[in-house]
């Protein structure tokens, strides 16, 4: 077999605080996961926060973090806490998970 070898996937799960629920967060983490090629999912938790897993590899990851903590224009975003570790899990695309 030739060609380059595939970097390592990895797995992204953050949690974000601050003003991110009613104000389009899920959907903006949507569409900037996709823009850098990430797959996985994002939800609102019943404490106000949202989380989410996006798989990858690792240069796209670290770019998610920093958008996340800039946010959509309406949002606050007070603190995000990661978790980087290897992708145990293959998502199709990006989604809202319930």
């Amino acid at each position: 077999m030739t060609g380059k070898k595939q970097p390592p996937t990895l797995s992204l799960y953050a949690t974000v605080s601050g003003r991110v629920q009613g104000v389009g967060f899920r959907y903006w983490v949507i569409q900037e996961a996709l823009s850098l090629g990430l797959r996985g999912w994002v939800r609102n938790l019943s404490d106000g926060r949202v989380d989410l897993e996006a798989v990858g590899d690792e240069a796209a990851l670290k770019e998610l973090e920093r958008r996340l903590w800039i946010g959509p224009p309406v949002a606050r975003v007070d603190e995000v806490t990661v978790e980087y570790q290897p992708a145990t899990k293959a998502y199709s695309g990006f989604h809202v998970a319930y």
